[in-house]
């Protein structure tokens, strides 16, 4: 594909660029040519720090669940299919704020920028769940995990569009993996603290309530720290801040090339972007973004049902295969060091295999995986392959975060992302009465079979749906 150039008779902000090119355009180009360094990595971290605590927040919903029961909070299963006084209306209620965040909230990224809407949500995330901690009936608990809830799904959108819009393409996969390593490091420490606080008091309070403040406590440092990341050039571009976005850049530039110890390498030719201008909806339902989005919201939705099904109910399942509640916390400890390892591994060749293979392969590995777990009785034989439908989960994350990112423009990317992750957060919800269900009639077996179908739904959809994204530039997707 030759990239389109576009002429323009203002003034450009950088002596690098060519009169007669986009400015908007040449932000574009002078990003992707930027070699890996070290700053590009400490900006991604900076940003996944502040996703940490999201992923923690979504992660103990699992591990604190047995406390929340045992405490006499919540019920494990209700007599009603949509019972709101048991766990499956905590985790209903984590996703419906997801969903009322993402959907609802999705295009604020958009109109005013990734950093300051990454700022409020993480301040949201510490306010709601530190008042959640304290409730002491069911309908006070359900009331402010909804409303904790829609500041993660706010965040994690604008999270993939950060990093997505920040690094060049030869390292998107990379990045987002990093990114996705970071963020799921928070699964051992919140089953860690579960295993420590869940079955004991603290301080005077059950010690679910503990395991909550410490996310809600370390999320405000963490907040701190983030404001050393700058806004995306890329949406400061599309917005016509052209000069804020150059500064920005430059200074990226500067310290890139101080680290490589060499000149950098030429713009990569400017492709042609459209003028500014307020991104609408119906934007999103034109070729290709139309396909896409039709893609996405199915594949999100199945896959939500699979991926929480297994990481939500992680100590449940395993007190179904008899395991006892201690111990089921202390395997499911184990189980969550795979989290931010899958990620790790997937560093080594996110860049270099399509993602989309690599989600078709991530599925069908939960397929096997899963049904052997629910034919296995030993401690040894649950843990291994609980560990490897976690690899296999993250593999799923890792990718799908980036490639969602990567199949929408600028100017709509977190609407974008908002409207087909919400998808995401209805079969998540959906899932928690699901399996609820399923464990009820048909036992742990019966739960991997329900897997199993919306695995298929997924290694299907994308696998003969999807288009390829890896090396190619953002601009070059969306033309």
């Amino acid at each position: 594909m030759q990239p389109i150039v576009i002429a323009d008779p203002r003034p450009l902000a950088s002596p690098n660029i060519d009169v007669g090119v986009t400015p908007g355009a040449e932000i574009s180009a002078r990003m992707d040519r930027l070699p890996l360094a070290r700053h590009l990595w400490v900006l991604v971290l900076l940003i996944s720090l502040g996703g940490f605590f999201e992923i923690y927040d979504l992660i103990f919903t699992g591990y604190i669940a047995p406390g929340m029961a045992k405490s006499g909070l919540l019920q494990t299963t209700t007599h009603a299919f949509f019972g709101f006084t048991g766990i499956a209306g905590f985790i209903a209620a984590t996703f419906a704020g997801l969903f009322a965040g993402t959907f609802g909230l999705g295009w604020m990224p958009d109109r005013y920028g990734r950093r300051a809407v990454f700022t409020v949500s993480l301040l949201w995330y510490s306010i709601g769940s530190a008042i959640m901690a304290f409730q002491t009936t069911p309908e006070g608990v359900i009331l402010w995990r909804f409303i904790t809830g829609i500041g993660v799904g706010v965040e994690i959108i604008t999270i993939d569009s950060y990093v997505t819009e920040l690094v060049p393409q030869h390292m998107r996969g990379r990045a987002m993996a990093f990114n996705q390593m970071v963020m799921f490091a928070a699964a051992p420490v919140a089953a860690l603290l579960s295993y420590w606080l869940v079955p004991t008091t603290a301080f005077g309070l059950d010690g679910w309530r503990v395991v909550v403040l410490a996310g809600s406590a370390g999320a405000i440092v963490v907040w701190i720290i983030r404001r050393a990341v700058p806004e995306s050039p890329r949406w400061l571009a599309t917005h016509g801040e052209v000069d804020q976005a150059d500064r920005i850049v430059q200074k990226i530039e500067a310290v890139v090339e101080r680290q490589t110890g060499r000149p950098l390498p030429p713009p990569l030719p400017v492709i042609a972007q459209p003028v500014h201008r307020r991104a609408s909806l119906s934007e999103l339902l034109q070729a290709p973004y139309r396909s896409r989005l039709i893609l996405l919201i199915v594949f999100n939705f199945c896959q939500a049902i699979g991926y929480y099904g297994f990481a939500n109910w992680v100590p449940t399942l395993l007190i179904g295969q008899g395991i006892t509640v201690t111990k089921s916390l202390l395997y499911s400890f184990v189980i969550a060091f795979a989290l931010p390892v899958g990620p790790m591994i997937a560093m080594l060749f996110a860049d270099k295999i399509q993602r989309k293979y690599l989600i078709v392969g991530g599925a069908l590995a939960v397929i096997v995986c899963g049904l052997a777990f629910a034919q296995m009785k030993s401690v040894g034989s649950l843990i291994v392959f609980g560990v490897l439908i976690s690899l296999a989960g993250q593999l799923i994350s890792v990718c799908y975060h980036a490639y969602q990112a990567e199949l929408f423009p600028t100017a709509v990317r977190c609407r974008a992302n908002g409207i087909v992750y919400s998808a995401s957060r209805v079969g998540a919800m959906m899932s928690g009465f699901l399996i609820a269900f399923l464990l009820r009639d048909f036992g742990v077996s019966g739960v991997f079979t329900g897997i199993t179908a919306t695995m298929l739904v997924v290694a299907v959809s994308i696998g003969v749906f999807g288009p390829r994204t890896n090396g190619l530039r953002l601009e070059e997707i969306n033309q």
